[in-house]
């Protein structure tokens, strides 16, 4: 899955938004803040919930409760106890009001918030489209989020209580669009040359995830077996946080949660289970409009001016310690969509997800689901507008869904560039059903895989999809990554895989000689180095590496540090690989006196106390991306996260194992769970997911209700 991070350009032109919006209409708006809920009112409502906690010896929360709504509650009370920032602030971002807290850099998302219509979108469908049974549930979890900050009021922010359901659904409505990019796609509207610096920003090779799904007919102990391992930050708003739920009324599961979350968004339940990695589908248009001369306000369709729709986004910025201004920015929007003018042209957007709150039903049903059946029909509803899916279950059906809402937009037209804003008929409405996305169930190759690869090589070459079956209007992906190419050069290899196979596969260090570093390799020896006697010395050590990165290789550094600034260069095609080769190699004499430092030296997992050299690299199946720091390491700040290995046998019965880089303790640095699971994590191991509560009998840490331990100190 993908980085919630906006391309520079765009982050540059709105931060330009909100500062001109400085200097526009203030005015001071400390008192028009909403009177803050009493806390006893919040703690009574807390009375109707029946939740148990209990946490393991790596302190992950296993909630349970004779209702769904009894476990929601309770788990957004434990998801609190570890992680109450992270988590106000995904409620403050869903409402548009980040800025009150954070001040101007939060006027980037709450502009976005109100242009989006995020609110608006909730408020007309949350009564409407949203059944009782997922109202609930929102409601439920934040009443648990309520019930920990009137026990705790030090740590809530001023005006965020109360949160509700309508907060939760809200978080759903403006993250999920972002996951297939729609913020490249506006930062190519403010900016052209947003692409060029969003790569500059990233300074990374391609940041994705892993999924795959290993039939009986493959595994040489006629297992079903099941990799959940997305690609995510570290730290915030779209981190994995780990927990296990378990309802009177069939809500059981285990897997990764984001902050806002009440849903499990991939892992498994007792009969199935997924995982997700981001695709790159076309799921947007952008279109030119065409300004009355004689009216700003107005743009042509079909021959006619068209008065826009326009609104003011209020945004409500804190400048220092409780002082709060209100700054107010034009919002505007077509028949097409949101609205940007820019220097170089008025632009709408029209997208994928647009208008759509259906994202946390189709989530509580792809969790209750009990068989492939029922889980299909969730996925039927198609309220989630992107992002693979690979299933496995527990009768041994494996598949892979290259899910999008895909636009149901006029064939035999190029849809890849910018469209005319004066026609209506280039407007699309609706989506292409399920049955058109692609899809592969239960293959004679016996896998599917997805690294965020184009769909077209998603299993072995005898199932593959045709891309001649597919509709060009649907903009799907061609690409590869090195870590597709060595899923098929290990899984894909192997006829009958172990359990220790499939470990060692998904914990591959290694570029597959197909990927771009190796390609990069091959035209930097051929480079006369001349009289350049550290251009030499590079160019042999990278003939001799088996492009393996392992702690303890003497080549890693300087191939990977070559690739990561050959990534930069992708945007400058007259700049060579040659000249990262240079920077690479300036880099590590700058810092380590050498040219070949052990990679080890370099690629680090830094948290609290513990510093620690990793295996694995950008791109790698063990993908690890570091940031630069100024003694010339790296810090790992994304890629593997939380992992999942789930097996089914051949008689079905149910197994797992899950590993966290840090550990539960999300924020308390003085937990003993704060970075527990990290020495595994580093060491490539796993601990076991303790599923039932006959599982968890005799490895319970901890077991209270919520507000028992606030009750016992005082």
């Amino acid at each position: 899955m993908r980085y919630l991070k906006w391309g520079a350009a765009a982050l540059a032109t709105l931060v330009v938004l909100a500062v001109l919006g400085l200097t526009a209409v203030i005015v001071q708006d400390r008192l028009s803040q909403p009177a803050a809920p009493a806390r006893s009112a919040l703690i009574a409502r807390a009375a109707q919930y029946h939740a148990r906690i209990q946490r393991d010896h790596f302190g992950v929360p296993h909630i349970s409760g004779p209702t769904d709504p009894d476990v929601a509650f309770g788990f957004g009370f434990a998801h609190s106890e570890d992680d109450f920032a992270t988590l106000q602030e995904a409620v403050l971002t869903s409402r548009g009001h980040l800025a009150s807290v954070e001040g101007r850099k939060g006027a980037i998302t709450d502009y976005l918030v109100q242009l989006l219509k995020v609110r608006q979108t909730v408020a007309s469908q949350y009564d409407t489209v949203l059944p009782a049974d997922t109202r609930a549930v929102l409601e439920a979890y934040a009443d648990g989020i309520n019930y920990y900050a009137a026990l705790h009021p030090e740590k809530a922010a001023a005006g965020v209580l109360p949160v509700t359901g309508h907060d939760v659904a809200e978080g759903f409505v403006f993250r999920t669009p972002f996951f297939y990019g729609l913020d490249h796609v506006i930062g190519d509207i403010l900016a052209p040359a947003a692409k060029v610096n969003q790569v500059a920003m990233t300074g990374s090779l391609p940041i994705g995830s892993n999924g795959i799904a290993v039939a009986a007919s493959k595994s040489a102990d006629g297992a079903t077996r099941l990799l959940v391992n997305s690609h995510q930050p570290y730290t915030g708003s779209v981190a994995w946080y780990e927990a296990v739920l378990d309802s009177g009324q069939g809500w059981h599961v285990a897997g990764g949660f984001f902050p806002g979350s009440p849903f499990m968004l991939h892992g498994h339940n007792a009969h199935l289970g997924w995982a997700n990695t981001v695709n790159d589908p076309s799921l947007s248009t952008v279109y030119r409009l065409v300004i009355n001369p004689a009216n700003p306000d107005q743009y042509r369709l079909d021959g006619q001016w068209k008065n826009f729709e326009k609104g003011d986004a209020a945004i409500r910025v804190k400048l220092w310690g409780p002082l709060i201004w209100t700054v107010h920015r034009p919002l505007l929007w077509s028949d097409h969509g949101p609205v940007f003018k820019t220097d170089h042209g008025v632009f709408a957007v029209r997208y994928a997800g647009m208008g759509e709150a259906r994202q946390t039903l189709q989530y509580q049903r792809l969790d209750k689901a009990t068989n492939r059946d029922e889980w299909l029909a969730a996925m039927r509803l198609q309220a989630l507008p992107s992002i693979n899916y690979i299933y496995a279950d527990e009768t041994g059906n494996i598949g892979y869904v290259y899910n999008g809402q895909f636009p149901a937009r006029t064939e035999g037209r190029d849809w890849t560039g910018v469209q005319p804003g004066d026609r209506s008929d280039l407007i699309w409405h609706g989506y292409l059903p399920f049955e058109r996305v692609p899809q592969i169930w239960n293959p004679k190759s016996g896998y599917v895989f997805n690294s965020n690869n184009t769909p077209f090589q998603a299993t072995g070459a005898e199932d593959a999809l045709k891309p001649a079956d597919f509709s060009p209007t649907m903009g799907i992906q061609t690409n590869m990554t090195n870590r597709a190419y060595r899923a098929q050069e290990t899984f894909g290899a192997d006829p009958a895989i172990t359990a220790d196979a499939f470990r060692t596969y998904k914990f591959d260090i290694a570029y597959s000689a197909r990927s771009d570093i190796a390609k990069e390799i091959a035209e930097v020896v051929k480079v006369d180095p001349g009289a350049d006697k550290d251009l030499a010395a590079a160019q042999a050590l990278l003939k001799g590496w088996d492009r393996r990165t392992n702690v303890g290789s003497r080549a890693a550094a300087l191939a990977v540090l070559m690739g990561v600034e050959a990534a930069h260069a992708d945007s400058h095609p007259d700049v060579p690989p040659i000249d990262a080769l240079h920077h690479a190699i300036t880099t590590l004499k700058s810092h380590f006196g050498r040219i070949d430092p052990e990679w080890g030296q370099l690629n680090r997992i830094r948290r609290g106390t513990i510093d620690l050299p990793i295996d694995g690299g950008p791109d790698t199946y063990r993908a690890v991306y570091g940031a630069p720091q100024k003694d010339g390491t790296l810090t790992a700040q994304a890629g593997d996260t939380f992992i999942m290995f789930v097996a089914w046998d051949k008689a079905g019965a149910l197994s797992s194992q899950s590993i966290h880089q840090f550990g539960s303790a999300t924020l308390d640095t003085h937990s003993p769970h704060y970075a527990d699971q990290t020495p595994l994590f580093v060491a490539m191991k796993t601990k076991p997911v303790l599923f039932t509560q006959s599982q968890l009998a005799g490895n319970v840490e901890a077991d209270y209700r919520p507000g028992d331990r606030e009750k016992a100190a005082h």
